[in-house]
Order: C-alpha cells, then sequence, then structure tokens
C-alpha cells in the first residue's frame, strides 16, 4: 500500500457470538453505530447489519479472505473507521493473527467475546485451565488413514498429535473435520474407550445442544449440528514404557529371522541418534519398526519417515504403529532410496538395512542432513561394515564405530547361563562439514 496509515485509527477486530447483537455489550454496540466499513463473513454480517448505520458500507469475507488486509488498509487510508467481525475470541485460534502478520499489531485493535471453547466449558460445568486449546478448523481434511499412512500435512495432524500430548485437549472443528470425524480419526489410530468426546453445538442460540462424555465408537456414527466444538479427554490407562521397549513387544517374522532390531542395540542406536524433541528421522530399512517406532515416541514433536522393501516387515510395522498409537509416523513399502527426494531433510538418519544401495544410500543421506545432524547404521557382516566405512571415507565424512556383544541370560535345569547375541557394528556418522555436535570418538567394543 502507498497510503499512509501510521496516523489513522486502528482497525477493531471484534470477536461476536452467534447470538449477535444481544450478546454484544454497549461499547461494541456503540463502535458498530459508529462504523464506515465492516468486513465480515455474510453470516455474521447479518447479525449486526440492522444496527449499522445507512451510510456504512459492508464487505464479505466468503471465498475473499486474501482481499481482507487491502480493504483494511485502504480504509484506513482514507480516515475511515473500519470494523472487522470474527467468530468469539480472535486471538484464540483466529484471524488476528494473520491480520496483524499481514498490517502489523499498531493497525489492531481487539475487542474480543467469548471464545466458544469457554462456553463450552461453561454449560459443562467444566475447569478449563489445564486443557490444550487446537484446532482443525481448516479445509476438509478427509478421512484419516490406516497406521503409518499419515503425514504432516493432512489437516487432523496437528489435533491428533496434541492428543497423544495432553490428556486433555479442547478443539476448535469445522463443518467436514467434524467430532465424528475427529472420533473416527482416533479409531483409527489406535484409540479406544480411554477417550470421550463432549461435544457442544449451536452455542449461544435457542436450539444449542450438548453432549457429554460420548466413547468414541458412538461418536464416529453421529451426526452433530453446526457449528460445534469438542472436548477430547484421554483416562488414564497403562502406556507403554517411553524407551527401552521389550523385543516382544512388537509384532515381528515367525518364525524369527533376526530381522528385528533387539532392544540392546536399538538403546545404543537411539542414544547415538541424539533425537531432540522436534527431530525429524529417516529409517531405511524399517523391519518391523522398532527403531523408528521408539523414536517417534522419543521425537513427540517431530516426525519418523521409515521406509522398508519387504511387505511382511511393513504389516507387522503397521500392527506395531497401531498398537503405539504412532500417529507421527510414516511408513513406505518400498526399496531406498526410491521415494526419499520427496521427504523433508533429516536431523537423524538411522539405517538398518540398505538392499545393497549402501554407498549411494549413504551419500544421499550426507547430503541431506541437517546441520548438527547424524547418520547411524547397524551392521552383522563384514562387508558392509567395509562397504560403509569406505563409503564414509570417499565422502570424508567423520565417523566412529561401536561393537556391541551382548549376552542374556537362559535358564539351565535349576541355574541360568549366558547366551551370547549375534555381534552388531554401530556406525555413526557427519558429514565432514558439520561442526555443532561432533560423534566422531575412538574405534570401541564393548
Amino acid at each position: 500500500m502507498t497510503d499512509d496509515t501510521s496516523s489513522a485509527p486502528p482497525c477493531l477486530l471484534l470477536g461476536i457470538l452467534d447470538d449477535g447483537w444481544a450478546g454484544l455489550s454497549d461499547a461494541a454496540r456503540q463502535r458498530l453505530r459508529d462504523a464506515d466499513l465492516v468486513i465480515g463473513a455474510r453470516r455474521t454480517l447479518a447479525l449486526v447489519a440492522p444496527h449499522l448505520p445507512p451510510a456504512c458500507a459492508q464487505r464479505a469475507t466468503d471465498g475473499t479472505l486474501g482481499s481482507v488486509p487491502a480493504w483494511i488498509e485502504e480504509g484506513r487510508a482514507a480516515g475511515r473507521r473500519v470494523v472487522a467481525l470474527a467468530t468469539g475470541d480472535p486471538l484464540c485460534h483466529g484471524i488476528a493473527s494473520w491480520l496483524s502478520r499481514r498490517i502489523g499489531r499498531a493497525g489492531l485493535e481487539v475487542m474480543p467475546a467469548p471464545s466458544t471453547l469457554q462456553l463450552a466449558f461453561a454449560r459443562l460445568c467444566r475447569p478449563w485451565q489445564d486443557w490444550r486449546v487446537a484446532s482443525c478448523h481448516s479445509g476438509d481434511a478427509g478421512e484419516w488413514p490406516g497406521p503409518g499412512e499419515a503425514t504432516p500435512a493432512h489437516g487432523l495432524y496437528p489435533l491428533l498429535r496434541a492428543i497423544a500430548g495432553h490428556p486433555r485437549v479442547a478443539a476448535f472443528t469445522g463443518p467436514e473435520n467434524d467430532p465424528a470425524r475427529l472420533a473416527r480419526a482416533l479409531l483409527a489410530a489406535g484409540h479406544g474407550d480411554e477417550v470421550r468426546l463432549s461435544v457442544a453445538a449451536r452455542l449461544a442460540l435457542p436450539d444449542e445442544t450438548l453432549h457429554a462424555d460420548l466413547p468414541l465408537a458412538a461418536a464416529a456414527g453421529m451426526r452433530f449440528d453446526q457449528p460445534n466444538v469438542v472436548l477430547v479427554e484421554r483416562h488414564a490407562v497403562a502406556e507403554p514404557p517411553l524407551f527401552g521397549l521389550a523385543d516382544e513387544a512388537f509384532a515381528q517374522r515367525q518364525p524369527e529371522r533376526g530381522l528385528l532390531t533387539r532392544l540392546e542395540v536399538r538403546a545404543v542406536s537411539l542414544a547415538r541418534l541424539a533425537l531432540r524433541p522436534d527431530s525429524v528421522l529417516w529409517d531405511i530399512g524399517a523391519g518391523a519398526g522398532t527403531v523408528g517406532l521408539e523414536a517417534a515416541r522419543l521425537a513427540r514433536h517431530g516426525h519418523v519417515w521409515a521406509i522398508e522393501k519387504n511387505a511382511a516387515d511393513c504389516a507387522n510395522a503397521r500392527a506395531n504403529a497401531l498398537r503405539l498409537r504412532a500417529t507421527n509416523y510414516t511408513l513406505v513399502e518400498g526399496r531406498a532410496p526410491a521415494g526419499l527426494d520427496g521427504w523433508p531433510d533429516p536431523d537423524a538418519v538411522f539405517i538398518g538395512g540398505s538392499g545393497g544401495e549402501l554407498p549411494e544410500l549413504i551419500a544421499r543421506v550426507l547430503a541431506r542432513l541437517r546441520p548438527g545432524g547424524r547418520l547411524v547404521m547397524n551392521f552383522v557382516t563384514l562387508e558392509n561394515l567395509a562397504a560403509a566405512t569406505a563409503a564414509l571415507a570417499a565422502a570424508r565424512a567423520r565417523w566412529d564405530v561401536t561393537q556391541l556383544q551382548a549376552a542374556r541370560s537362559q535358564p539351565i535345569l535349576d541355574m541360568h547361563r549366558l547366551a551370547a547375541l549375534n555381534p552388531v557394528w554401530i556406525v555413526c556418522a557427519e558429514p565432514a562439514d558439520n561442526k555443532e555436535t561432533p560423534c566422531t570418538l575412538p574405534v570401541t567394543a564393548a
């Protein structure tokens, strides 16, 4: 905009509920009576239109939301008193943050109404200071797919991750992403009777309805009036440990063929990956998903991208993802490096199987790692270890090798003996220019 709005009065961003004029404060009503331009969705404009002055212009945002900042700035530059209408509290998953990024905080004055979530808690007589607030009020997200199939691009992903991390989540819904779809998504993600939904629909209207503590199976098939909000409460159940899952906790090929990364090796490998809560991990040659799924629990705000060429192992990995309710885990059936180009750059990469493409995989991974990132690989054969270290040397990477030799006790008569597990070499590598968290150590044996 070329017009100077630095001295113009700010646009009033006014919160309003479906009870319209009757629910507004005297101060809010007066600002509308004094307005020269009122902007809002047709539904909200209709709530106040009879009370606006005859000369007041109205602009509907339906299908034209991107034009709103320009309308506001044009009105302010012309000295007009501009009011933009928003539902409830526009600072809580509303339009305020979007508008402030485009016209600046100085260009806005916010007068909120109670949030519809506040009204829902009031109607249900529930304190809400310890609830997490989230939203799926966006475009049609589609149904949540099966375990290991969703990505962070899915419209329900942020809400399902919030529910995974918090026992009580209050959410703004949308016409398509309604409570029934959310219930179906939670069922598809492995949740069950431990989760209850409470739905408040058409709040502040004469026909408002409340549904308290619905089981997921019941909510999944219901029809809810619009608009509505939903409260998701996850009751305490016996959760698997965050780290150190037993080998027997994972579905795996039978009879056992040694394709599962055992607990002792997982523990060291995950430690060497140096994951953060928001890490993005690639799991190449995922097998039954043991490393990737434990990583998904540790990187609870991040995401795991896994690939496995064996169909039976993929089926086991998906079953394990469902059991662990791992909604931040995407599994592709295929042979790496095919498909890796479409994945986001990783903070860490684990290679448990290479399908004969080890040198190319190592080169690609080193080129894609984010600053401070690590590549960790497991080998049980001298030939693959030699191929890996040769590829790392050719790439001038920094690397070290740990040989892990573990033994587990087994009963023998009325006593116990130690039975050795196959030795595993754990290789940790970084690009040569990685200066942040070097992993280079002398070659060690454990």
